[in-house]
């Protein structure tokens, strides 16, 4: 059979006909699960020597049925046994379970069909040809997860089949929930408690499932990065947040080690019944370290950033829980051609620069809770929208100066060091800081070639910038001690500024982003508060959500924690 492909590129993908040209074998794998497939791959490879043939593949790439007719023809021809994993039961591969089932009766091939997400369906019994024994063994197997579970169940399999295979009774199943660091895997958590440690401690959370299919690249990857910058890492892992008895011991652990802050690996929301999350007890930071399941090509050429479905399990529903979205940490990448199993397997795999700026934004936030309060450097920056004088700071709905005024008392009653004048608009409207255009364009020069090329290409010579007077830059800042209160300069043109506030395509002028270096490498801004509209991350060309180091915000912005009252 021929078959004429088409690529489909974008966040969503679509059932297009697959020829994954898989020779046959004697055993055969089908998953919609990376995870399942990886331990299969890694427990065939620890025993092959004694072990029949085998081929994997993802059933995301069987989803057309001209696919499944493919693969049918190609590479279960030749099969004596077939095991398929199922999430949502029948539904959601009725065609190919009807084809597969079909070749089986015909051959006298083994299958077996199982429901992966732990219940007994009766439908997929039904469909296998194995007796109900054997299913119940092949599916304790596979919820035991890890390669030694896996290896049994080929093993298993093989003799349903007719084949040779060493008996493997023996299947070491890993804790539902446990400790582990990239040096030794799994450990005692006891180990870092405050009393061993002279380092701060960030707490990594995780799925056990990353654990069992060997899939952490990422997670070692952010632990690495955050040992670089003197922290201790642990990870936490578990089947899932909301588990019961997952949660109260993941409460006891974090409460008991007291960390610094806490990166979470888990998707969608951790709260449970009670209505909180384990994660929340140590009234520290929580980052959402978003693992996607798209491939990098997809965000890189992506606008939105990530899919909707990514986008609702790593952005929407953990903001629900008030985690701090950290950004993109890695994507889904087919890795090298196993040539003995003709399987690419799909994992998570970090993207390092994002790692980097990950890791940079958390120890941003670890070194406000270390810094003595008197030193802290908090920036308060009110919108020019909409550009008349008498709307200064104008947002609907608050009174952003007022907004101004009361967080600049409340800090100085916290113990920051804040002078405060009586009149802040009046003051304000008269007050300049000044930064040479010189050390401007030193500090352009660390940002990203293709930033700085549009910014040239478009606003030409700095010098002829409208907030420029006698080579330098003159903002509209008022000192408050180590505060600072400031109007955001323009975007663009005072005479379109109709269009260009609103348009995510324009490149912003150099005042503004002079304004936002100074602030993170002249002020040294510790922390950016903006009061009311057309924050900084709203408008400015890039990504929706998940930012490179390519998105003006990102760029801007960098490491600096934002907080943003409106």
């Amino acid at each position: 059979m021929h078959v004429i492909f088409r690529e489909s590129h974008g966040l969503e993908e679509t059932d297009t006909p697959q020829d994954l040209g898989q020779s046959p074998a004697d055993l055969v794998v089908l998953s919609f699960s990376d995870s399942d497939l990886g331990a299969f791959a890694a427990g065939w490879h620890q025993d092959k020597a004694h072990l029949p043939s085998l081929r994997l593949a993802n059933l995301t790439a069987l989803k057309h049925p001209l696919s499944v007719d493919t693969y049918i023809e190609q590479t279960l021809i030749g099969a004596r046994g077939i095991l398929i994993r199922l999430i949502g039961g029948m539904p959601y591969w009725s065609y190919g379970l009807q084809q597969v089932r079909a070749l089986a009766l015909e051959k006298g091939i083994a299958l077996a069909v199982l429901s992966a997400d732990g219940r007994i369906d009766p439908q997929l019994d039904e469909i296998s040809t194995l007796p109900i024994s054997t299913l119940r063994r092949l599916s304790m197997l596979c919820e035991t997860g890890g390669a030694p579970a896996a290896r049994a169940a080929l093993a298993q399999l093989a003799l349903a089949s007719g084949l040779y295979a060493r008996p493997d009774l023996v299947s070491k199943s890993l804790p539902q929930v446990g400790a582990w660091t990239h040096q030794s895997g799994i450990v005692c958590p006891t180990a870092f408690n405050l009393e061993n440690r002279d380092k701060p401690l960030v707490i990594l959370s995780f799925y056990l499932s990353y654990l069992r299919a060997a899939d952490l690249a990422p997670i070692e990857a952010i632990s690495r990065e955050l040992e670089q910058y003197g922290y201790n890492t642990l990870g936490l892992y578990a089947p899932s947040l909301k588990e019961p008895q997952a949660a109260a011991w993941l409460t006891r652990q974090i409460k008991y080690l007291k960390p610094a802050a806490i990166i979470n690996a888990t998707a969608f929301s951790g709260k449970g019944s009670t209505g909180t999350s384990p994660l929340d007890v140590a009234n520290v930071p929580v980052f959402q370290m978003a693992l996607a399941t798209s491939t990098r090509s997809a965000w890189r050429d992506g606008e939105r950033g990530l899919s909707p479905a990514d986008l609702a399990m790593h952005v929407v529903l953990p903001e629900v829980d008030g985690r701090i979205f950290s950004g993109v940490a890695s994507f889904k990448q087919a890795g090298v051609k196993d040539r003995e199993l003709e399987f690419s397997r799909f994992a998570h795999q970090p993207d390092y620069e994002r790692i980097k700026a990950l890791a940079r934004r958390v120890k941003a936030h670890i070194d406000l809770q270390v810094k003595p309060i008197k030193e802290k450097k908090p920036a308060l920056i009110l919108s020019t929208y909409p550009g008349k004088p008498w709307q200064m700071a104008h947002a609907v709905g608050l009174d952003a100066m007022a907004s101004a005024k009361s967080i600049l008392k409340d800090l100085a009653e916290d113990g920051y060091y804040i002078q405060t004048c009586d009149d802040l608009p009046t003051e304000l409207r008269k007050a300049k800081l000044e930064w040479p255009v010189n050390a401007y364009e030193k500090a352009l020069r660390l940002l990203p070639e293709g930033l700085q090329k549009a910014l040239k290409d478009i606003w030409g010579n700095p010098h002829d910038d409208p907030l420029v007077s006698g080579g330098v830059f003159e903002f509209s800042a008022l000192e408050q001690g180590n505060a600072i209160l400031a109007l955001q300069p323009e975007r663009g043109w005072n005479n379109d500024r109709d269009n260009d506030y609103h348009d995510t395509t324009r490149t912003p002028r150099h005042s503004y982003v002079a304004f936002y270096l100074w602030l993170r490498h002249e002020f040294t801004a510790d922390a950016l508060i903006h009061i009311g509209a057309h924050g900084t991350l709203e408008w400015l060309p890039g990504k929706s959500v998940a930012l490179s180091d390519e998105c003006w915000p990102e760029a801007l912005i960098g490491e600096l924690p934002v907080i943003y009252p409106f």
